[in-house]
């Protein structure tokens, strides 16, 4: 198995198609720039959206669900969004075998369509928050893919929120932020940068938007979640009005966020290696395999301690476990798939463990084996579950603390993006003029403007040598 896998240091991007490919999480659709997710891919789908969702009701959201198709002059109505959009726009002229009055968007994304409704909805301050999110699937026509990473379809989740007033919509656009920065960091074990992005980076439309920024394990940055503080902007192009306390009629105020299968392009590329998929026991589908060892002269006495001990695991609270017990391949291409799937511990019952009662228990994040009795897997197996999400958390937190640099001069820091890609750590003056420097140099861009460090830590501009107005995070991305 781990030898059709291309390794991370001859070529990285090949190393993650391999993964994908390999581990069955995804396949190439006949449609070009489409992505078929496989039974596998989409069990973590299923996993980050459950948590999700619990998390968005949690927080007084509630599920809806708007049209794929928007008419192709909602998307006119807000200048700043159509511009943006446009590039990507897939639009639909024919309707059986008649031209369509309106031509009709494929939904790049909701907001215009779900404005429309909030028109009708929103009549006075009592019909206020309205706090919805839908689970759908996107069109964007994009012209350089990436299985996960950037298909032309994908799925993902966009809450839209209406608010009485700016301060609540700004509360509102922190909260989901914050959402996504826990979940990402305690569930999918892989540490992120909060910020805001610049003025050319925000959503088009939004006043500003916010971010999450992760590195993967070639150095680069993936934008792992955003939220975006819409100010009035949709409120006004679908006149979005409602009654105030004192009767007076205000436009509302919006805000709108969203994650994608993109994270399952992140999860693959933060912890997996060489021999496969590296996956969080808090998302893994599967925690743990049995994988019995045996002749024709024991297969019986071997098979049945195995199911003895798959029940004692499977018994356990939130454990999922299987056995492989397949008699057409060997122990170790047994252990090679188990290691390719990123199943997090692997149970090894042979001969020796049968006559001992105890089992050879496989960390897949270390490879790290030990022997137990039995009788302990009930108490260990949760124990390293948890010491396993535990330990790639820490394990991707060093990673970036170790390529995060701060720069002495310019020239180092194209050195560095052409040579050691990695988040530099640096201050910039605010003026566009730098900031489109730094792209045409390196292709790296300002990724966030880092919450909580307001007052700046960096006395000049990375670009220019000027006083810093901020601290950045620059770097290459996805």
């Amino acid at each position: 198995m781990a030898k059709k896998i291309t390794s991370r240091q001859a070529d990285y991007s090949q190393w993650y198609i391999d993964v994908v490919l390999r581990a069955q999480l995804a396949d190439y659709s006949p449609v070009k720039g489409c992505m078929v997710i496989r039974p596998r891919g989409y069990a973590l789908w299923e996993k980050i959206r459950d948590v999700l969702d619990v998390k968005f009701k949690e927080t007084g959201h509630a599920n809806a669900y708007f049209p794929l198709l928007i008419p192709s002059s909602f998307m006119q109505k807000e200048a700043e969004h159509v511009e943006g959009f446009s590039p990507e726009c897939a639009v639909v002229t024919m309707g059986g075998n008649e031209e369509l009055e309106e031509p009709l968007v494929i939904r790049p994304t909701s907001e215009t369509i779900i404005w429309s409704m909030y028109q009708k909805w929103i009549q006075s301050y009592r019909d206020l928050p309205l706090l919805i999110n839908q689970w759908a699937n996107v069109v964007r026509w994009e012209k350089r893919t990436r299985l996960f990473l950037r298909t032309t379809e994908f799925l993902w989740q966009e809450g839209h929120t209406a608010h009485e007033t700016m301060e609540e919509a700004q509360e509102e656009t922190l909260k989901m932020l914050f959402v996504y920065k826990s979940f990402v960091e305690e569930y999918m074990a892989i540490p992120v940068i909060a910020g805001v992005k610049t003025e050319s980076e925000k959503f088009a439309g939004a006043v500003r938007t916010y971010a999450i920024e992760a590195m993967m394990q070639d150095g680069k940055a993936l934008q792992a979640g955003t939220s975006h503080d819409l100010g009035q902007n949709f409120a006004k192009a679908f006149d979005v009005t409602y009654q105030t306390r004192t009767g007076g009629l205000e436009h509302v105020w919006a805000t709108s966020w969203g994650v994608s299968t993109r994270l399952i392009g992140a999860l693959i590329m933060a912890h997996s290696d060489d021999k496969g998929l590296v996956l969080p026991p808090k998302l893994a589908p599967t925690h743990l395999r049995v994988v019995p060892i045996y002749k024709n002269e024991n297969k019986v006495q071997v098979l049945a301690y195995a199911a003895e001990v798959l029940a004692k695991v499977q018994a356990l609270p939130g454990v999922t476990a299987d056995i492989d017990d397949d008699d057409q391949n060997s122990p170790g291409f047994k252990f090679a798939q188990s290691e390719l799937l990123g199943i997090p511990l692997r149970v090894e019952i042979g001969q020796k463990e049968l006559e001992e009662r105890q089992v050879m228990i496989a960390r897949r994040d270390t490879g790290e084996k030990q022997a137990l009795k039995a009788d302990e897997c009930a108490s260990v197996v949760p124990v390293l579950l948890e010491e396993i999400q535990n330990n790639l958390f820490h394990r991707a937190l060093t990673f970036r603390k170790e390529r995060t640099f701060t720069v002495e001069s310019y020239g180092e820091f194209v050195d560095l993006m052409n040579t050691k890609p990695g988040f530099i750590d640096a201050g910039w003056c605010g003026d566009t003029v730098c900031e489109e420097k730094l792209k045409q140099d390196t292709k790296a861009t300002i990724r966030v403007i880092p919450l909580g460090r307001e007052n700046g830590s960096h006395q000049v501009c990375l670009c220019c040598g000027k006083p810093s107005r901020q601290d950045v995070i620059v770097a290459k991305a996805y």
